[in-house]
């Protein structure tokens, strides 16, 4: 409360109190007693000014899990202005835009008439207001504003900061009294001064963005200076659609960014902040100029209504007393179901249930199919926008087969990202994968125009290192979402410019120095979330299509989507693990037994070997110690050499450790004589005392070995005797002749002998 407001209620106080002196003298000379009574004016009670507010609403009028739904938000603001009426509603921005279908697909009409029926007083713009352009804002937005409230539509896009290109005049209201418990309420609204990046440039290519902490104190000081004519306020309360990252009050006291120079460098004179846009949860008591406040942010989609509540001196607009808290507008049970904790306000879930029917109709078209879950990131889908996800990297090769396919008429694309603040629902696979319309557009709600230009590969460097945000920035990291054939790894912690290591294009080094023709949302390509690279790309042009057409197009291409795989952008290094081999020289049809150690409990990792050709599958997660172990078998068939065993990890760079297969020893066989001789058959002429017996042959099946040896010779010791009787020069068959003949003439001459006999006779 300023002095001038505390002088000037102070003088009406003081007024009144002459006047009631004069009075009682007056009354007193007439009317003189036996004795004189004093009476003293007493102090009049402090008034208990509540005031609740939402940030980040984003159309979810709908309940959804711990997303109340808009019936039951306004069914809150009732209850609590039943138990004090002297409450105000408020709104830190970003009602609309980035909706769910049943709003978005009525340019967020059903939201502003919902807001408005629960008794919404007051609102700062926020970022996605803009979504449409800055002419959209001025005109179909609030005038739909001042249909539903019954007030100025401008007094729900507050904006003290942003002022007409190249000057201070202010685009917008600046700010708003409300009247409440005799009180006047000033509300003064500011919003990020990285809009410019928030949005498509070409929206609001008429207006500046400046200091939050210049024109809240600017306007603070019109609204406390004593001068009706340029406006007063008993009450000075700051809507800033800009927040910390952070849920710690420690840390959201001392971070050193723009948000943290507002709400500690904000006029004196502002008794209370509500906060947004980073869609925190926090409720703390921050150190300004005159001491401690209120600086509170109430969470996203309706979960949670932030409370302040201050006790005022009525007489003089000076704060006795605050105390703040944030209200769960669900609760879960223990069987994981939600349940509202407030009644359902029955004109707004009749407003509700109207554009979800609208919704249906449309909204309920089958456009495909998903094989699984296609997530963003984080341990919370959608958390953690400064990690690789598998929705990123899908919607970007959906973006990159939009502009390079055979029905696309300009130039194709050949690389295309996804900025992961555009993906604002995950793709579930329920009950059989089906993908409705509804769905598909939840996923990239903002209807952005796709667009392609040229980068060089230097410019794709550039753009890659601006995923590690400015010095300053609500968030530090946006990691982009990237088409396949792009890959490339980095360094988390590294100075500005160095965290991108080794790229990669279709396997390749990417050569710098080339220019490829990359595809965009209109966010992006004119340098949205900072990524000033792609702005800085050369023939911009227009695909002639937005991101959800896009969408259910390539559903109708592909029977079944999956998602795109993690590991296009892994960390560089392979300090991740140790891998232990405990043979590095092996034989093939022999296994090699692999520890791996160094890891995360619980990570989970593969290996191949001989270029892929054998996959090691089920390796056991690593236990508690970050150990797991497993076999790679060697086949049998593998040649000797040198190999390698590939161990990965999801998002980390691969390790390659070296083996070698030997060849396995054989064993050593009997070999022929030098100089074989075959045994001497007997001759006539032979003086040999001895005689040898003849050969046994077929031919002769009743003769007799000539030792236990011969009789046990194997198949291939009769081999060799057959080849060395054909060394002689003589094949045994000739024997068999030359037997036959001395056979045939014994008995010639036999017959001769018996028959000359009887002749002689």
């Amino acid at each position: 409360m300023s002095a001038f407001a505390q002088m000037r209620k102070l003088s009406f106080a003081s007024l009144a109190t002459l006047s009631l002196m004069a009075t009682g003298t007056a009354m007193a000379q007439a009317t003189p007693t036996e004795e004189s009574i004093s009476t003293a004016s007493p102090a009049a009670d402090p008034v208990t000014l509540d005031l609740v507010g939402i940030n980040d609403f984003h159309g979810r009028i709908a309940a959804d899990r711990d997303s109340a739904g808009a019936a039951v938000l306004a069914g809150a603001v009732d209850q609590l202005r039943a138990e004090n009426q002297n409450t105000l509603f408020v709104s830190a921005g970003d009602n609309i835009g980035a909706s769910t279908f049943a709003s978005a697909s009525q340019e967020d009409a059903p939201t502003i008439d919902a807001l408005g029926a629960a008794g919404l007083d007051v609102s700062v713009v926020g970022n996605h207001e803009f979504d449409k352009g800055f002419e959209d804002l001025a005109t179909r937005v609030t005038e739909r504003f001042a249909a539903a409230t019954g007030q100025s539509g401008e007094d729900f896009a507050l904006g003290a900061n942003v002022y007409q290109a190249g000057t201070k005049t202010p685009a917008l209201k600046e700010y708003a009294i409300r009247e409440a418990g005799g009180l006047s309420v000033g509300f003064i609204g500011t919003v990020t001064e990285d809009v410019p990046s928030l949005v498509s440039p070409s929206g609001i290519s008429g207006l500046d963005f400046g200091s939050e902490v210049e024109a809240a104190n600017r306007v603070a000081k019109q609204l406390s200076d004593g001068d009706e004519a340029n406006g007063e306020a008993d009450v000075i309360v700051l809507l800033t659609h800009n927040g910390s990252a952070n849920t710690d009050c420690a840390a959201v006291a001392g971070e050193a960014t723009s948000y943290g120079d507002l709400i500690r460098e904000a006029s004196g004179e502002i008794d209370a902040i509500f906060s947004g846009h980073t869609h925190s949860s926090y409720n703390c008591d921050i150190a300004g100029p005159d001491g401690e406040r209120p600086v509170i942010q109430s969470h996203q989609y309706g979960t949670t209504l932030g409370k302040v509540s201050l006790d005022v001196d009525p007489a003089t607009g000076e704060v006795l007393q605050s105390s703040s808290t944030r209200l769960p507008l669900a609760s879960k049970s223990a069987d994981g179901d939600w349940t509202a904790n407030y009644e359902a306000n029955p004109a707004v879930a009749k407003i509700v249930a109207e554009a979800e029917k609208e919704a249906e109709v449309v909204g309920s078209v089958k456009v495909g199919e998903i094989s699984e879950d296609i997530l963003r990131g984080g341990d919370v889908p959608g958390e953690d926008r400064g990690v690789e996800s598998a929705l990123g990297n899908t919607v970007a090769d959906v973006h990159l087969w939009a502009t390079s396919n055979d029905d696309f008429a300009g130039e194709p694309a050949q690389i295309a990202f996804m900025n992961p603040g555009g993906l604002r629902s995950d793709l579930l696979y329920g009950e059989d994968g089906t993908v409705t319309y509804q769905e598909a557009a939840e996923v990239q709600p903002f209807a952005n125009t796709l667009i392609t230009f040229n980068l060089t590969g230097a410019q794709i460097r550039e753009a890659l290192e601006q995923q590690w945000q400015p010095e300053g920035s609500e968030r530090n990291k946006l990691h982009l979402g990237i088409s396949e054939g792009l890959a490339y790894t980095y360094i988390e912690d590294a100075p500005a410019g160095e965290h991108i290591q080794k790229i990669t294009f279709n396997g390749e080094p990417l050569d710098e120095s080339a220019t490829f023709r990359v595809a965009a949302n209109a966010f992006l390509a004119t340098g949205g979330d900072n990524f000033t690279a792609f702005a800085e790309g050369t023939d911009h042009a227009d695909s002639g299509q937005v991101d959800l057409d896009a969408t259910v197009n390539f559903f109708k291409a592909h029977d079944v989507v999956s998602p795109s795989p993690l590991g296009r952008a892994v960390l560089a290094g392979t300090d991740w693990a140790t891998v232990v081999l405990d043979a590095t020289e092996v034989k093939a049809g022999e296994t090699v037994n692999v520890t791996v150690s160094d890891l995360e409990e619980g990570a989970q990792i593969s290996a191949s070997a001989f270029e892929g050709a054998t996959k090691v599958a089920d390796i056991p997660a690593a236990d508690a110690s970050g150990t797991t172990a497993f076999q790679l078998p060697v086949g049998s068939s593998v040649e000797p050499g040198d190999y390698q065993l590939v161990v990965s990890q999801v998002q980390h760079e691969d390790i390659a450790v070296d083996f070698a297969v030997v060849a396995q020893a054989q064993e050593p066989t009997p070999s022929p004589s030098d100089d074989p001789q075959p045994t001497p058959w007997p001759t006539e002429d032979d003086n040999s005392e001895t005689e040898s017996p003849a050969p046994t042959t077929d031919s002769d099946p009743s003769a007799e070995p000539t030792s236990d040896s011969e009789e046990d010779s194997s198949d291939d010791s009769k081999q060799q005797d057959s080849q060395d009787l054909a060394d002689t020069g003589f094949s045994a068959s000739w024997i068999g002749i030359a037997a036959g003949i001395v056979v045939l003439v014994g008995i010639v001459l036999l017959l001769i002998r018996r028959f000359g006999n009887k002749a002689g006779r």
